[in-house]
């Protein structure tokens, strides 16, 4: 029977068919519009590390001035000072915990022909690797003792060794960072977590680095800071060094806990390491305090996804209403210059509740022709999207769930608005038309 629906709903489409296409193109432009929307929404707030988000914690500290203030919820700023980076990365070696900031270098080969490119890098130490699950196509991080003791030594992603070298292992080479030779110890796979979860701070969907180097080396080579740096307090800085021993907030921290007893560990250290430094006058607030954030909690705690995202999707939605309102006016006029032929139907036979069907079986044939052409302009506009602006590049894609859920919303919302008009002409009286026929 539902083939049989379907030929007569191919029919009758056929039959009017500027009507069709008119109708067609209504719920294309609505569901091309709230499927862009929708994807942005759904890419922007998404849990890039789901699998291990309950286990990965951003580490705070309220260690800021008794009248500072931050734009946060809480009144945290979201960074470290180095020292306190650098303190906590001295405890607790059997866990896994992280400083790290962003830097960057000219990259270039040995090949004095080369011409240098200027990349982003990761100031960080091996357990970076290990903990965001960053998979290795050669090679390996460098090892502990790197992480101790300074030594030039580089993690490149598979983007830059295509760059550099054309592909291939080349661990054990040597490239120049600015005007220092650096070993490659590993290659990474591509990898680029959207959002940035590690670093929102310096831009939620900003491409990952390229280049991975001891935090170790920071202290030594004055590895200089590509993010924001937030300072609170008066103090001289006027060299490098003065930077590590002051109070600006420019380290992100990570930690891994798998357990509850971890979390706990973790947390009893922090709240001890915050009375150590009230003791010492570093941390001059009385609600001086540590805190840890999973990677759930960390986005939503900086908005990652702004309110002004989900207006855009009721907006878009409220668009695809209207598109579909007007579709209604067409549905009824289609179907109810259809009515005496149905009359001829139910007096022969046809029940309302087969009649009702046949028509919705055509609505959503016609829902699911505009949600196919909806996916080609919302296709279209990720494009436009991501070729002329900046920051798109990995958000302005539709991946499979948002794939499938075009044609679903697509006949779903249809179905739905040609209900009334389906309802309309399946009452309709027999007897009327016969006698006009």
């Amino acid at each position: 029977m539902f083939s049989y629906y379907i030929q007569l709903a191919i029919k009758s489409l056929k039959s009017t068919i500027g009507t069709t296409l008119l109708m067609v193109l209504a719920i294309a432009c609505g569901i091309g519009i709230s499927m862009t929307a929708l994807t942005l929404n759904h890419m922007t707030g998404n849990n890039p590390i789901s699998e291990k988000s309950d286990q990965l914690f951003a580490v705070q500290l309220q260690s800021t001035g008794s009248s500072s203030t931050w734009n946060t919820t809480d009144n945290v700023p979201q960074q470290l000072t180095y020292q306190d980076a650098a303190n906590l990365m001295r405890a607790l070696p059997e866990l896994k915990h992280t400083p790290m900031y962003k830097t960057g270098f000219s990259v270039r080969t040995l090949d004095p022909e080369f011409a240098p490119v200027l990349r982003s890098s990761r100031v960080t130490t091996r357990h970076f690797f290990s903990m965001f699950d960053v998979n290795f196509l050669y090679g390996g991080p460098w090892s502990k003792t790197v992480d101790e003791n300074p030594t030039f030594q580089v993690v490149i992603s598979e983007e830059l060794n295509d760059k550099l070298f054309g592909g291939g292992d080349n661990t054990g080479k040597e490239i120049f960072l600015n005007a220092t030779t650096y070993q490659i110890v590993g290659i990474t796979e591509s990898w680029q977590p959207k959002p940035k979860f590690y670093d929102v701070n310096n831009g939620a969907f900003q491409s990952t680095e390229q280049l991975f180097i001891p935090f170790v080396l920071s202290s030594v080579y004055e590895l200089q800071s590509w993010g924001n740096n937030n300072g609170w307090k008066e103090e001289r800085v006027n060299n490098y060094q003065e930077k590590l021993n002051s109070e600006i907030l420019w380290t992100q921290y990570w930690a891994e806990l798998p357990t509850k007893k971890d979390q706990d560990t973790f947390s009893q250290f922090l709240s001890g390491y915050v009375s150590q430094q009230q003791k010492l006058a570093r941390f001059e607030r009385d609600d001086a305090k540590g805190l840890i954030r999973n990677v759930q909690q960390w986005l939503d705690y900086n908005n990652v996804v702004g309110d002004d995202s989900y207006v855009l999707v009721a907006v878009s939605f409220m668009f695809l209403v209207v598109c579909l309102v007007n579709s209604i006016g067409l549905l009824l006029a289609k179907f109810l210059r259809n009515a005496p032929h149905v009359g001829v139907r139910r007096a022969l036979g046809a029940s309302r509740g087969q009649v009702f069907a046949q028509h919705l079986v055509e609505v959503g044939l016609l829902g699911l022709l505009g949600g196919l052409l909806g996916l080609a302009f919302a296709y279209f506009g990720l494009s436009l999207l991501k070729n002329n602006f900046d920051g798109f590049d990995f958000v302005a894609t539709m991946d499979i769930t948002m794939f499938l859920a075009a044609p679903i919303i697509a006949v779903s919302a249809t179905v739905l608005a040609g209900i009334y008009p389906a309802w309309r002409v399946c009452t309709t009286l027999p007897s009327i038309y016969l006698k006009t026929q």
